[in-house]
């Protein structure tokens, strides 16, 4: 279960991304957009204003944020389903898919699928985190393998879900796109009140201990979040009031149907 209240704790940092992808999409007058994984549906709603014209559609696996998302009374077409089994109507000439295939194994093939699928000229744009060699998650990791909950954890926690940037160009320059592919290091400076948990561990609340708060008990997920709290605080120090928080991403936006020596 998503908790969208805990998603948007840091809504603007997890905002950038968003933008900058979408940023370097050059539709023109799109006759329909697809935001795969939407979420809370805040960043979808802002594509209302990029492409007026359009019919905007967001799509998500948690009728938790679909919620949230039609509560918002954007004129989008939110709708709760699976990314995997979507398929694109003929109409559809830009997907976004920001910050949730690295949740879908697999997710090379549903690429290709996708680009396959997409009329020639459209726009494939996706970013996924790329930060699962970062000290926070190898805390995660070490934290998980080493409790009581091993057993059920270790499973759960893959190291590599997501392929870097020239991985995916080569990807979908394959499936006969032109390819813009880029990766960014984010440093986010998050606020550390004194009264209040690291500011790391309540970001990963939001997105990568969503499993695992799943898998626990309250009682083991209480040990878990006082021992991965422990290891954050001594990955990154409380300097002046925040604490320093690098996170990289991996950019892919395709243009389909184009020769792989064009430019997107």
């Amino acid at each position: 279960m998503w908790d969208p209240a805990a998603y948007l704790r840091y809504d603007d940092e997890r905002g950038r991304p968003f933008h900058d992808l979408v940023a370097r999409v050059p539709a023109g007058r799109p006759r329909a957009v697809v935001d795969l994984g939407c979420g809370p549906g805040t960043l979808t709603a802002t594509l209302t204003a990029r492409w007026p014209g359009a019919r905007i559609a967001g799509l998500d696996s948690s009728a938790e944020m679909i919620d949230q998302a039609v509560a918002l009374g954007a004129p989008v077409d939110f709708a709760v389903g699976d990314v995997r089994d979507w398929r694109p109507a003929p109409d559809v000439d830009v997907v976004v898919s920001n910050a949730v295939l690295q949740w879908v194994p697999g997710h090379r093939e549903l690429l290709a699928r996708w680009a396959a699928g997409l009329p020639a000229g459209a726009w494939l744009a996706v970013q996924v985190p790329g930060n699962f060699d970062a000290p926070s998650h190898r805390a995660l990791r070490s934290v998980a393998g080493a409790g009581p909950w091993a057993a059920e954890l270790t499973p759960l926690l893959r190291e590599t879900p997501v392929d870097d940037a020239v991985g995916y160009a080569a990807l979908l320059t394959g499936a006969g796109c032109a390819v813009d592919a880029w990766e960014t290091t984010y440093v986010h400076l998050l606020p550390a009140p004194t009264d209040a948990d690291h500011p790391v561990l309540t970001w990963m609340e939001g997105t990568a201990l969503r499993p695992v708060r799943a898998a626990l008990d309250a009682a083991r997920w209480a040990d878990f979040r006082t021992a991965l709290g422990a290891r954050l605080a001594a990955a990154y120090p409380v300097r002046s009031g925040q604490v320093s928080f690098p996170f990289r991403r991996i950019f892919v936006v395709a243009r389909t149907g184009a020769r792989a020596e064009e430019n997107p």
